[in-house]
């Protein structure tokens, strides 16, 4: 049945089919052609994918995150990152890359990270004299950390998958995305440097005060979420429902900048943006199940295994894997394939799932800068007017960074895991 999973998937593809739905048509084609057991059993398999309560937390993250980036938030963080770093070399890209940081414990989206700073940045940044594919490329390498720093949609597939907690994904992403935060920001501060980017006037004591007491209530929202989970208050599923009301709260309430005209839209738009990730995640658990039943993980994990039995090569092995899917993949599709099929090896070699699910979202993360698919980079070239080539020879360096990051996390994975251990 290999062969027809492999010749079936690609076809659909090339065909121009999604890949939520070529994932599912590859799965009742190849059973026909092969007769291997019922179509029926694909249907019960696919009903119970979709009956997880863990998956509540999907549609109310994607909520959230739309409320609090449709509110004024991004305005509002892009002015305290400018009222801390905006005095640097480089200032409006270091800006840029923190209130990405900020946002990104917001919406849990790298898309909707980049559309947000991006939006608020790119123009800026232009008048300021920046190159504005530089500035593209800052924008949607930034954008990343949204899906590394908690909450993050990515971690929910993951811990979905494989059984890890979800909650413990959060808290051991919270280094890694400081760390490629700070890696970020260096690499910008060398290349405006070079190129003689001047930064602002220094802001004073009054006015970070002010641009901190007006982000504050955007600041708070993912200490609520990961305080209440470690606290026992509510599960990281019941966090996303408390997250949606406290976004309607401050959006609504307090920066008085969302209605409930807006409200009925944005619930709409989440809609349409969780069918399409639910329906990926059933239609690759179907995937999953035809993929074992052929005992097609047990011979990719051997595979592997018969190169290097060493925990550090193999993990840099799936490194190399991910960032090479993550190039033609989304990463919800990536994530949702490769982790049923990466977990027992990983088990086998005595490697922590915890930290290398945090090793995975990066991996997968990268790929939002990386063509043909890199979101990120399609979004930075819609909102700025820009030409991907020009724009990807920008943002190589900061790619190159990240991966180096990755690469080096795999040696130091107590950096990963230590928040997670501390509060347990």
């Amino acid at each position: 049945m290999s062969i027809y999973l492999v010749l079936f998937f690609i076809f659909f593809l090339l065909i121009g089919v999604p890949i939520a739905v070529s994932l599912g048509l590859t799965c009742i084609f190849s059973v026909l052609v092969t007769g291997a057991f019922g179509v029926e059993v694909l249907i019960q398999k696919t009903f119970n994918a979709g009956n997880s309560f863990a998956l509540m937390a999907i549609p109310f993250f994607i909520l959230a995150g739309n409320i609090m980036a449709a509110g004024g938030v991004s305005r509002r963080l892009v002015n305290l990152a400018g009222a801390l770093f905006g005095r640097m070399s480089g200032g409006l890209a270091l800006v840029a890359t923190l209130a990405s940081t900020f946002f990104g414990a917001v919406s849990g989206s790298a898309p909707a990270t980049t559309a947000a700073i991006g939006g608020v940045m790119l123009a800026p940044m232009a008048e300021k004299g920046y190159d504005k594919n530089f500035a593209g490329a800052v924008v949607a390498a930034s954008g990343t950390i949204g899906l590394i720093i908690p909450p993050s949609l990515t971690m929910v597939l993951y811990g979905v998958s494989t059984g890890v907690s979800i909650g413990e994904l959060f808290i051991a992403g919270v280094i890694p995305g400081i760390i490629i935060c700070i890696v970020l920001m260096a690499v910008e501060y060398v290349i405006s440097l070079r190129r003689g980017y001047k930064g602002d006037e220094p802001a004073s004591f009054k006015t970070i005060s002010r641009y901190f007491r007006e982000s504050v209530f955007a600041l708070f929202m993912p200490v609520i979420i990961l305080g209440g989970i470690y606290a026992g208050v509510f599960t990281p599923t019941e966090s996303a429902a408390v997250a949606v009301v406290y976004g309607l709260i401050v959006g609504i309430f307090i920066h008085r900048e969302l209605t409930w005209k807006d409200v009925s839209k944005l619930i709409l738009k989440s809609a349409k943006s969780t069918a399409l990730v639910m329906y990926l995640m059933v239609t690759a658990e179907v995937l999953t199940y035809v993929l074992v039943s052929e005992q097609i993980p047990q011979t990719i994990a051997a595979s592997i295994l018969n190169i290097s039995t060493n925990a550090i090569v193999v993990q840099l092995i799936m490194v190399f894997i991910l960032l090479v899917v993550g190039t033609f993949l989304n990463n919800s599709a990536a994530m949702v394939l490769l982790a049923p099929i990466f977990y027992p090896i990983i088990m086998s070699l005595g490697v922590d799932p915890l930290f290398f699910g945090i090793i995975m979202v990066i991996s997968l993360a990268i790929g939002h800068n990386t063509p043909p698919v890199g979101l990120c980079l399609f979004i930075a070239c819609d909102i700025g007017n820009l030409k991907l080539e020009h724009l990807v020879k920008e943002i190589a360096p900061l790619v190159a960074a990240l991966i180096v990051t990755v690469v080096a996390l795999n040696f130091f994975p107590d950096l990963i895991l230590f928040l997670p251990r501390m509060m347990r």
